[in-house]
């Protein structure tokens, strides 16, 4: 299991209800239902996906998530999470905003633009990054926006969002003893538990 799904698994109350926006294969959602013994539904886009969802038996529906979330009613779920999808969405922000008023509280993990080796990327070979966090040539990657740890907390700050928890994420020394100092910098994967 991933290092922010373990992360997910610790914040998420169990017996609740919990919508996994751009769930993928659902893998997230089905250990939360056998760990948790949550209620959960997923939101996907890709066919491919949708398949394996349905094939591990996770409830999921068909939907493009820059299209909106209207068809939800306010405070539908207790927990709406995002796992590696917000830098890919249209107008993040109000994505965030949508997350926050159909769940009490959301969970959104993304990758860090500003970790100090994809930077370096940049900077020496002149080239946008590919790392095992950034996969995509420029031509095809599915991020839109690129976006810092700074950056993202700069946004909770305007649009009045608590952060209830946060993790930096970081595989490698000497990441894993300097993303507490300096978490722009050293934190490749940032994993955000917030509410309004």
């Amino acid at each position: 299991m991933n290092q922010d799904f373990d992360i997910i698994h610790d914040w998420i109350t169990p017996s609740t209800r919990v919508l996994d926006l751009g769930c993928g294969d659902g893998a997230l959602l089905l250990s939360l239902q056998q760990k948790h013994n949550i209620l959960g539904y997923g939101l996907e886009v890709d066919p491919q996906a949708i398949n394996q969802c349905i094939a591990r038996g996770v409830n999921v529906i068909e939907q493009d998530l820059n299209k909106g979330l209207t068809n939800f009613a306010d405070g539908s779920f207790d927990t709406v999470v995002m796992t590696q999808a917000l830098q890919a969405m249209r107008l993040p922000h109000l994505v965030l905003d949508e997350m926050l008023r159909i769940g009490r509280e959301c969970i959104i993990t993304f990758p860090n633009f500003g970790y100090w080796r994809t930077r370096a990327y940049l900077n020496f070979r002149g080239r946008m990054p590919v790392t095992k966090q950034l996969a995509y040539q420029w031509y095809d990657t599915p991020n839109i926006h690129f976006f810092t740890y700074a950056d993202f907390e700069t946004l909770c700050v305007e649009r009045n969002i608590n952060i209830l928890h946060r993790q930096c994420i970081a595989e490698h020394f000497p990441d894993t003893k300097l993303k507490s100092l300096w978490p722009n910098l050293f934190t490749q994967t940032a994993v955000y538990h917030l509410s309004r």
